[in-house]
Formats: C-alpha cells, structure tokens, sequence
C-alpha cells in the first residue's frame, strides 16, 4: 500500500465512524444551529471549494474554526 492509499483509508473509516455517530444522536431532539456557528460552517465548505489557492483555502477554514470555538465557548458559559 503507498501513502495516498493508506489516507483514503483513513478517511474512509473516519467517515464511517462519522456516520454510526449521526445515526446514534439522530434520536435526540437536536437545536438549530446559531447564527455564528453557520457562519464558521459555511467559513469551512468555502475553504475546501477554495482549497486550490493554500492561503484562500486555509485562511477560510482557520476563520472558521476561530468562529466555532467561539460559539462553543459562548454556549459552554450559559
């Protein structure tokens, strides 16, 4: 097995436990998510459809993830 292999079978089983995860908490009433935490969402799609260009890419995503501890950290105080 070379790299490249080996990393699509990591994602893979990553995904996987992704998925039993969801379908376990599906039974739970879940909240909608919050104004702030969309928007580190849609910060991180917009890094990975714009993760030709490593400084576009990269700055979206980490802008996200700054937005979504943010939020955590403002729900984690209520």
């Amino acid at each position: 097995m070379n790299d490249s292999q080996i990393y699509i079978l990591i994602s893979i089983i990553v995904l996987a436990i992704i998925a039993i995860v969801v379908i376990l908490r599906r039974k739970k009433e879940q909240k909608p998510l919050s104004k702030l935490a969309a928007l580190a969402f849609s910060l991180v799609i917009a890094g990975i459809v714009f993760g030709d260009d490593r400084l576009i890419g990269y700055s979206l995503m980490g802008a996200g993830v700054i937005l979504a501890v943010i939020d955590i950290v403002k729900k984690s105080k209520k």
